[in-house]
């Protein structure tokens, strides 16, 4: 793979609801920054396959399907596949943003980034899992912080594979707690560790959108949002992460028995369905299940894209 340089390419890495799309429009904001948003797209779906030349291949009819894929219009070039089909996308995206540094959100499988593009810079996002938990039950994703704190685990997890490399690329680490109480001097370090000036638009960053401007007062707000005990279930599954992270747990570990965990799951699995429910409509939700696991590809295509068009009218 005749890959981009590294001064053309850097990925912010994070969990979901960690704030990268926050920074995103704060980098976004200096002339020099392009990010157009998160892209798991590009490695979600492409697996390591020895039986194609570059060693890599894409699950192409997931990618065609997925939201993200679609919104940003990539260009599926006819007769390429695997590594030869990233290059590509890459380079589309630079083309569109000539002069500029290309940043771009991933939120899993940092491990793919490493083997494909060893020496990329990596802005490592962290926030607190206990607010990660939380803000994933608004979302819809979980209906307990027991099962919220899933997704941060296994980003945080694949992250140790970076740490783990004999020759690491460029690392800059960044707490998003830190990022809203001091935001001027950490855009300032990132745009040292990006090889730029630092620009004072990038503070101006939520003019014209939908979000407000740095506010300290959103850090910590499982304090008086989450139920105690729901904080001590978290902490005995994530304490040894969270500690690893520079996160302490301030509850005494709570573990939960053979029932507890059972009642956790139904919990769980009943706020997502009924969230979906609301917002997909029993129609499309139903549909799409069935569809899936009856491997009927049309329809469930059909209904995937309906869902896609309701997710994407969600989007703040």
């Amino acid at each position: 793979m005749n890959t981009l340089t590294t001064r053309d390419i850097v990925f912010v890495y994070g969990a979901l609801r960690s704030g990268t799309t926050v920074f995103r429009l704060m980098l976004n904001a200096h002339p020099q920054i392009a990010n157009p948003g998160e892209m798991d797209f590009l490695f979600d779906h492409l697996h390591p396959d020895p039986t194609h030349p570059t060693g890599w291949r894409y699950d192409l009819a997931a990618l065609t399907l997925n939201r993200i894929f679609q919104v940003h219009g990539m260009t599926l070039l006819p007769g390429l596949d695997g590594l030869d089909l990233l290059e590509a996308f890459l380079r589309e995206l630079k083309s569109q943003h000539s002069e500029k540094i290309l940043s771009i959100n991933i939120h899993r499988h940092v491990d793919r980034i490493i083997a494909i593009l060893p020496h990329a810079p990596l802005i490592h996002l962290l926030r607190d899992p206990r607010d990660v938990a939380r803000s994933s039950i608004v979302m819809g994703w979980a209906g307990t912080t027991y099962h919220g704190v899933e997704h941060w685990l296994n980003t945080e997890a694949a992250w140790d594979v970076v740490e783990s490399e004999t020759s690491p690329p460029p690392v800059f680490t960044l707490k998003y707690e830190t990022l809203l109480s001091d935001p001027e001097n950490q855009l300032r370090d990132i745009c040292n560790f990006l090889g730029l000036s630092y620009d004072p638009q990038m503070m101006d960053y939520y003019h014209g959108t939908t979000y407000s401007a740095p506010d300290h007062t959103l850090v910590q707000q499982w304090r008086h949002k989450a139920d105690p005990r729901d904080i001590a279930i978290l902490e005995h599954r994530a304490g040894a992460m969270m500690q690893a992270r520079g996160y302490l747990p301030e509850m005494a570990p709570v573990k939960p028995g053979m029932m507890e965990r059972f009642l956790l799951a139904l919990r769980n699995k009943s706020h997502v369905w009924a969230f979906r429910h609301r917002r997909y409509g029993a129609t499309n939700f139903y549909c799409e299940k069935l569809t899936r696991w009856l491997r009927i590809a049309g329809l469930h295509r059909y209904f995937r894209q309906r869902m896609n068009q309701i997710d994407q009218g969600a989007v703040k």
